[in-house]
């Protein structure tokens, strides 16, 4: 079973949190395709929050095309290549990109030099995973 542990000082909602800590967990191969998830109510109760609360997150990350909801049986990681519906995937990219914007903000490094970097890195990646693919 995964481990959820919110932080409520945090300041982000704890919704949030738990939406965050179901995708790491599927990214990071702790929890599979068709692998179902706590139930809502139990994994409120463990994690001493609202019920609505855990509910949420979960009819988000439903509507993201993450998980799926069987009525009677719970819910479960979608057994698709990609758990994330394009719109979502790019949503959450653009908080990752969100967060290196303001990096570069707050180290001084110019629009040029920052879009220049991500070509940079783009073309990087590009061309090892030409490379494995080509051995």
């Amino acid at each position: 079973m995964i481990l959820l542990k919110p932080n409520p000082t945090s300041g982000v909602p704890i919704y949030l949190q738990l939406m965050e800590q179901v995708r790491h967990a599927i990214e990071t191969g702790a929890l599979r395709p068709g692998e179902q998830l706590p139930s809502i109510r139990p994994l409120a109760e463990e994690l001493r929050v609202n019920r609505n609360t855990v509910a949420k997150a979960y009819t988000e990350l439903e509507s993201q095309g993450v998980i799926e909801t069987a009525a009677g049986k719970g819910c479960f990681v979608r057994n698709t290549g990609t758990p994330l519906k394009k719109k979502a995937c790019l949503t959450l990219l653009a908080e990752e990109v969100d967060q290196a914007v303001v990096q570069a903000h707050h180290l001084q490094v110019t629009r040029a030099e920052f879009l220049k970097l991500v070509e940079e890195r783009l073309d990087s990646f590009e061309e090892q995973r030409h490379r494995k693919v080509a051995t």
